[in-house]
């Protein structure tokens, strides 16, 4: 059984260190397609290097000796302490001389971290703590915009569709083609997307982009009243973006946070597993065209698991 946080499966670490031994992949792309990190993939390298296949089993991560770790009776003391005042780490910390550290730890361990989860009268678990989400209650109350950028494919198909030892020019700084901008509007409450191919993300650009977003929502009666993007230059200090918006109001994400804007985060990885990285296209142009069908089965036939399984365009008006 695969390790709950693993990322791979002993299969997947296999497919890994295959494109980079023997398809030539640089690591760094072969992460990028994994969704891991370099580091990562030098480490499967390594243990196939040394060990062979058997080296991308799952091993425990259990430390074999622990000399510091609490004993169970204080353990229990804690938990009993926990259950009879009901009271935070610091309390049960000052009560039993541990640290509140110590006292955190232990009650995260047993699932009484939380004091909303244990019962008001006899100090017992009885609830699962629940995912922070949010969802907003009408089509178009809020709108998250994002870029994505995706390197031009050159005719003839990339790397992906030929190994880099092979002389299609994916390799060859003299003929990147540079990139797609991706500019992607994704309505909060009903997960409808749209979604532009673009030269750049210029404040220009995302002004025009955020004009038209706004009319084909209109054009399904739902009007844009707030709109939520991250703190690029291209939103927050261009005029024309901030003309565009007119009375719709602009919500920016916090500093470093882009779980924030997260629905377009996510959307953004959906379109890179289902339509960008989905199959080697022979040419950009191929790719591009194949867009419009993408999103025709993402908003109208692909059902969405936050919605009730149902597709985004089944919650417009």
């Amino acid at each position: 059984m695969t390790h709950a946080k693993a990322k791979l499966t002993p299969s997947g670490r296999l497919l890994l260190v295959r494109r980079v031994r023997e398809d030539g992949w640089p690591p760094a792309h072969a992460a990028a397609m994994a969704g891991v990190s370099r580091q990562t993939v030098h480490k499967w390298l390594r243990r196939y290097r040394d060990e062979g296949v058997a080296g991308l089993q799952d091993r425990s991560s259990v430390a074999h000796h622990c000399p510091h770790r609490t004993t169970p009776d204080v353990e229990a003391a804690v938990c009993q302490l926990r259950s009879q005042i009901r009271r935070g780490p610091h309390r049960i910390a000052q009560k039993l001389q541990l640290p509140p550290s110590t006292v955190h730890a232990i009650l995260a361990r047993h699932g009484m971290s939380r004091l909303g989860r244990l019962d008001r009268t006899t100090g017992i678990p009885i609830r699962q703590e629940k995912p922070l989400r949010y969802e907003r209650e009408r089509p178009g109350e809020l709108i998250h915009i994002d870029v994505k950028k995706l390197g031009r494919i050159p005719d003839g198909g990339g790397w992906r569709a030929h190994t880099r030892q092979e002389k299609h020019g994916a390799g060859n700084p003299k003929h990147r083609l540079g990139y797609d901008f991706l500019h992607v509007a994704i309505d909060d409450h009903s997960r409808y997307a749209y979604v532009e191919i673009l030269t750049n993300e210029r404040g220009d650009t995302c002004a025009g982009f955020l004009e038209r977003t706004i009319e084909h929502f209109a054009a399904r009666d739902v009007a844009v009243e707030w709109v939520m993007t991250d703190n690029a230059r291209n939103y927050v200090d261009s005029r024309l973006f901030q003309a565009a918006l007119g009375v719709i109001r602009h919500v920016r994400i916090r500093p470093y946070r882009p779980q924030t804007n997260g629905k377009a985060e996510r959307f953004n990885r959906t379109l890179a597993d289902e339509w960008a990285y989905e199959r080697a296209y022979d040419s950009n142009d191929e790719r591009t065209r194949s867009l419009q069908d993408f999103l025709i089965d993402y908003n109208y036939e692909r059902t969405h698991s936050a919605i009730g399984n149902r597709p985004p365009a089944s919650r417009l008006p």
